[in-house]
C-alpha cells in the first residue's frame, strides 16, 4: 500500500503502545528535537492561543511546525480547561494532524491529549537531567493530576536516586489516589501525603514540580532551599519572589514564554524581568552552548510553554512505530 494515499487514524491507547515498558525514549525525542534546533532544520510559526475565560484559563492553541529533514508539517489543535476534571472530563484534549511536504497528503491524525501529556513531561524531565543536583534524592510535587504523575515517572528515569517524594493537592483526594498509584510502582520511594500544605510538600524537595489548574501564586520564595531545580509546568503558580530568586532563568523558549501568561510573562510584560534576565533556552544547554548547573547551591528555575516542533517530533515517532507494528486505522478521507 502506498501510505500516502490514505490517512492513518492513531487513537491515545495505540500511542501508550509506541511507548509501553519504553517511556525513557520520550525524553530521547525531546533532546533529539532541541539538537535540531540548533542547526534551524524546522520551521516553527507563532502559535496561535484564543483564551475564552481568563480567569479560568479555558483556551484552544494552534500550533503549527514543519520538521525539514523529515519532510513533515503538522499541526496540533488543542484545548486546554483547567476545571474540566470536576466534572469528569479530561483538562487537555485536541488532535494532531500530520501531512508530508512533498504533495501535500494528510499522512495521519491523531489524538493530542496522552502525546500532550508525555511530552510535557519529557521535557521536564530532560530539564531535571540537565539542571538538578546529580545527588537529588527528593522530590515535591504540588499538584497531584497526570501532569504530576507522568513527571515523576520520567524524572525517576533520569533521577533513579530519588527516595522521597512530597505530595500536595488542593484535593486530598487526589493527592491520596496518586500515592496509592504510584508506591506500588516505586517500591524504593517514601511517599509523604501533604495534603493542601505547600509548604511542607517543598521545603525539604531538591526537585519543585508545580502542576496545578489554577492561576495563583501558590509557591513561595521562602520556602525554597539552595540547589533546588524548580520546573514551572503550567501558568500562573509561583510568586514574583521565586524568579527573582532564581541563580538562573531558562525555558524552553523565551520568545515564546514571553508572550503568554505564565509567571515570567507576566513579570517581563511589568518590566520587572527584561531579555536578559532570561539564562538561556533548553535546546542551548543540550547543545553545549551554556552550561547548564554549574554549582550545587544554584537554584534553578525552568518554566516550558510547550513547542509545536517538540509535538510534531513526537508526532513523527508515532507515525512510524505505528506502520511498523501495524497499529491504527486506515481511513480513506
Amino acid at each position: 500500500m502506498n501510505h500516502y494515499s490514505k490517512t492513518l487514524l492513531i487513537s491515545s491507547r495505540e500511542q501508550k503502545i509506541c511507548f509501553q515498558d519504553n517511556e525513557e525514549e520520550a525524553i530521547n525525542i525531546v533532546i533529539k528535537a532541541l539538537s535540531k534546533k540548533k542547526g534551524h532544520d524546522f520551521l516553527l510559526p507563532e502559535k496561535t492561543s484564543i483564551i475564552f475565560n481568563e480567569v479560568k484559563q479555558n483556551r484552544i492553541n494552534c500550533m503549527p511546525a514543519a520538521l525539514l529533514d523529515d519532510k513533515i508539517y503538522g499541526v496540533k489543535w488543542v484545548s486546554v480547561f483547567p476545571e474540566n476534571p470536576k466534572c469528569g472530563l479530561k483538562n487537555v484534549a485536541g488532535n494532531i494532524i500530520l501531512s508530508e511536504t512533498e504533495n501535500g497528503h494528510t499522512i495521519s491524525v491523531m489524538d493530542a491529549g496522552y502525546l500532550t501529556e508525555l511530552r510535557t513531561a519529557a521535557v521536564g524531565a530532560t530539564a531535571a537531567y540537565y539542571l538538578s543536583r546529580k545527588d537529588s534524592s527528593s522530590i515535591g510535587f504540588i499538584g497531584a493530576g497526570n501532569q504530576a504523575k507522568k513527571h515523576l515517572d520520567l524524572i525517576k528515569k533520569v533521577r533513579p536516586n530519588l527516595r522521597t517524594c512530597y505530595v500536595s493537592s488542593r484535593s486530598i483526594e487526589t493527592a491520596t489516589r496518586f500515592i496509592e498509584e504510584k508506591k506500588s510502582l516505586y517500591p524504593d520511594m517514601d511517599f509523604i501525603l501533604c495534603g493542601n500544605d505547600y509548604e511542607k510538600a517543598v521545603i525539604n524537595a531538591d526537585i519543585i514540580v508545580t502542576a496545578i489548574s489554577g492561576q495563583k501564586d501558590i509557591l513561595k520564595a521562602h520556602w525554597i532551599k539552595k540547589g533546588v531545580l524548580y520546573i514551572h509546568v503550567a501558568g500562573w503558580e509561583d510568586e514574583y519572589p521565586v524568579a527573582l530568586k532564581a541563580s538562573k532563568i531558562i525555558c524552553d523558549d523565551w520568545e515564546a514564554v514571553k508572550h503568554r501568561t505564565q509567571t515570567i510573562s507576566r513579570m517581563y510584560k511589568e518590566g520587572i524581568l527584561q531579555d536578559n534576565d532570561i539564562y538561556a533556552n533548553l535546546n542551548e544547554i543540550v547543545t553545549c552552548k551554556k552550561p547548564g548547573r554549574e554549582d550545587d547551591n544554584e537554584f534553578i528555575y525552568f518554566c516550558s510553554v510547550g513547542l509545536a516542533f517538540i509535538d510534531i517530533s513526537f508526532a513523527k515517532y508515532i507515525y512510524d512505530q505505528c506502520l511498523s507494528r501495524k497499529l491504527g486505522f486506515w481511513y480513506q478521507f
